[in-house]
């Protein structure tokens, strides 16, 4: 399991090149909502790409084992994400407003994405 806690950490850097181009690029464009929208979306099939070659290199020996990475994944991107959000002065209700389906913030989906692919992908493959 260590493998893949390591294997974990691009995803981060995946995420920082992602708010990066949505921060450089097209934010100052569009809305601060569809911003977010699209950033979530690209990150979706950024990680999607990312998690498949990691499964087709280190595949998991089951369906059990594929669902306890995804757990592991997103425990520890939650565990970034709300720690490196309080760190910086963000509220818990700010960060939490991310996951607000109700008022267009899609958020919730990467950790959904994160906890689901390893599933998916270990069944496609």
């Amino acid at each position: 399991m260590l493998k893949y806690i390591l294997l974990w950490f691009p995803m981060v850097v995946l995420a920082i090149i992602n708010g990066t181009a949505r921060d450089l690029w097209y934010k100052k464009h569009i809305n601060g909502l569809a911003a977010h929208q699209i950033s979530t979306v690209s990150l979706i099939v950024l990680l999607g790409i990312y998690i498949f070659f990691v499964l087709k290199k280190y595949p998991p020996q089951s369906e059990t084992e594929s669902l306890l990475i995804g757990l592991l994944w997103m425990i520890m991107t939650l565990a970034f994400e709300f720690g490196f959000g309080l760190y910086r002065g963000n509220s818990l209700t700010q960060l939490l407003d991310a996951y607000n389906i109700m008022k267009g913030q899609l958020w919730l989906l990467i950790p959904v994405w994160i906890i689901l692919a390893p599933y998916v992908f270990f069944k496609i493959q």
